[in-house]
């Protein structure tokens, strides 16, 4: 079956983010995401994916002023000496986690800046960072959102995502690819998956239209599932969905795969 990896800033937060841990390995997960460790030292981190057996296997840089409302600033201007600070900030925690992987995100577009010279930063941008992360074998990630979601966002089609990468020609940059952002924005996942695979460094997935489990709505995911496993697919999926009623509580989606591998 795929690798599910828990995304702990959603699920499991019947219990404080730390002991969320402990949730996801008891409940059979093998890797873990989140948004963002920094309220966290990295080695009490570190101590708990060994401690469970976790394998961490993205999280995003620093978004700026996230309580605020930013939403990332690798597209903006004037934040180019922030971003590159906070590109040193991720890579003290990949190292200390053993995380493979990090999400750039771009950023809400000022009204009053034009996408050419947004889209100018943003190349600009993450081409140091994927140079910096190269050093230590790390990929870099760009993930297209849903303007319903996140409305303003810089980025918002796979198409878009993987013009970028195709541009930048840094072959540590990849696309993040949330089936639910992807049904959204673009409908087809299937096949827009197969267009762009090569260029795919993650998967995330859940319900839709609610962010739910993946186990009802318009997406059929064990039909995905069966493809993914079919083509292949070796990489992780994050589970970045909000429980309808409890994280253990939805999880029968999960231990149906598990009974199946």
């Amino acid at each position: 079956m795929p690798r599910f990896a828990a995304n702990l800033s959603m699920m499991f937060n019947e219990a404080p983010f730390m002991e969320r841990f402990a949730e996801a390995a008891a409940c059979g997960f093998e890797g873990v995401e989140f948004l963002f460790p920094y309220a966290f030292e990295a080695d009490a981190i570190a101590a708990e994916l060994k401690h469970h057996g976790l394998q961490q296997v993205l999280f995003n840089l620093p978004p700026g002023d996230w309580d605020a409302g930013e939403r990332g600033i690798a597209a903006l201007p004037g934040r180019e000496a922030e971003f590159r600070d906070s590109v040193e900030t991720a890579l003290h925690y990949t190292i200390a986690l053993g995380c493979p992987r990090v999400h750039a995100m771009a950023g809400l577009a000022p009204e009053d800046v034009s996408r050419e010279t947004l889209r100018d930063v943003y190349l600009e941008n993450l081409r140091h960072a994927a140079r910096r992360l190269a050093a230590d074998g790390l990929e870099l990630l760009i993930e297209p959102i849903n303007t319903r979601d996140m409305p303003g966002y810089f980025l918002n089609h796979q198409a878009e995502g993987h013009a970028i990468v195709a541009e930048l020609g840094e072959p540590n940059v990849k696309v993040q690819m949330d089936f639910y952002h992807t049904q959204i924005m673009d409908g087809d996942i299937w096949t827009t998956y197969q267009r762009h695979r090569s260029g795919v460094g993650h998967l995330q997935i859940a319900g839709v239209p609610e962010r739910h489990e993946p186990d009802s709505g318009e997406v059929n995911y064990p039909w995905l599932f069966e493809q993914l496993d079919a083509d292949g697919f070796e990489g992780w999926v994050g589970c970045e969905y909000k429980p309808r009623a409890g994280t253990r509580a939805g999880l029968g989606w999960f231990e149906a795969w598990k009974r199946q591998a």
